[in-house]
């Protein structure tokens, strides 16, 4: 299935059905009076986080969602029926800005999550409501309330526990691949990954987090560079950043400075988030080098680095360790007494 995280679309509510002029007519009964009934209410417009979506591809072929009229009155006193809603069903995690795609109308964060996104027009009355001592035969009704409408857009930004950051080639795909049962694309040139990719670490039966994995950042990504920094929005609602730097490059520290000043210059609190640093690749690289650049980079970012293998599996478990400590910090489940107590695993889990 093609990802597509954000889409613009049309939508508007239903109009209400118009009352109705009608006057009883039967024989026998001389001065029958007015009987028009009232217009139906106009359909109204619904948005629901609905699980089990993971991409807004439904809305790159319909951009335009109309709810149906209410049906009008008729004689006898009959009232119209209420128009048909619509409802968009979008991914739990899907933002809904307005047309200046800047101002957030609502954030479906929460699965089943249902909201009223336009309300439909009221329906017209009928002429029996307009009859009365002074006016015994009113001969008109009200058409019915106008829809309302608009133009929005959709942004969907994943719900994950852990980001996953880094440059391209840095082995990102392959540490999900290691920590989890996702099967991301994996090659040896850049840009591998073109769209993000969610991954589900289980640790125990009892701790599972996810992981997103998104597309490299290369420097001046902030100006359009690359795939530029629009895949940044899926890691804002993370817990904290795996920052995988590749240890078979020669300048550690340069690698590590582009994504920090990248990640700076996106915002949205996401140079704030806890990082947690890893020098990948190790299989590659002798004890020597392994020091040698782990130094390198605890000198310049203050915190020593784990040191993982997505291939051969070696630190991969301290690192997952560590992310869910994270992942508990933020669900409120680890107090300032055990926040640097790392449980075991039963059973010796291994990627």
């Amino acid at each position: 299935m093609k990802f597509l995280d954000q889409a613009k679309i049309y939508i508007r509510s239903g109009n209400g059905g118009g009352g109705s002029v009608s006057f009883r007519r039967e024989k026998f009964i001389p001065n029958g009076g007015p009987d028009g009934g009232d217009g139906g209410k106009g359909g109204d417009v619904w948005i629901v986080a609905a699980d089990g979506l993971n991409t807004l591809i439904d809305f790159r072929y319909q951009q335009h969602f109309k709810a149906q009229t209410g049906h009008h009155g008729q004689g006898r006193q009959m009232h119209g029926g209420k128009g048909e809603d619509v409802v968009l069903k979008v991914p739990v995690g899907t933002q809904v800005l307005d047309e200046d795609k800047e101002t957030v109308l609502l954030d479906m964060d929460t699965a089943g999550m249902t909201e009223l996104l336009l309300r439909g027009g009221n329906g017209g009355w009928g002429n029996t409501r307009f009859k009365g001592p002074q006016n015994q035969a009113p001969t008109h009704a009200n058409p019915g309330q106008e829809g309302q409408e608009r133009w929005i857009w959709l942004r969907l930004k994943l719900i994950a526990d852990i980001g996953l950051a880094g440059l391209p080639n840095a082995g990102k795909s392959t540490f999900l691949a290691a920590a989890s049962a996702a099967r991301p694309k994996i090659a040896d040139y850049p840009f591998t990954t073109l769209t993000p990719n969610l991954g589900m670490v289980d640790l125990s039966p009892s701790e599972r987090f996810v992981i997103a994995d998104i597309p490299g950042l290369i420097e001046g990504a902030s100006e359009g560079a690359g795939l530029g920094t629009r895949f940044l929005g899926h890691v804002e609602r993370s817990a904290s950043l795996i920052h995988l730097i590749d240890g078979t490059q020669d300048d550690v520290v340069g690698a590590w400075r582009i994504i920090r000043g990248e990640l700076d210059a996106y915002g949205a609190g996401l140079a704030d988030k806890t990082e947690l640093l890893a020098l990948n690749k190790i299989d590659a690289l002798s004890p020597e080098e392994r020091e040698e650049k782990a130094a390198a980079l605890q000198a310049v970012s203050g915190k020593r680095p784990y040191l993982v293998s997505g291939v051969s599996g070696e630190g991969v478990t301290e690192l997952l360790r560590a992310a869910w400590t994270e992942v508990r910090k933020t669900r409120g489940e680890v107090g300032p007494d055990d926040e640097h107590v790392v449980p075991e695993t039963p059973g010796g889990w291994a990627p």
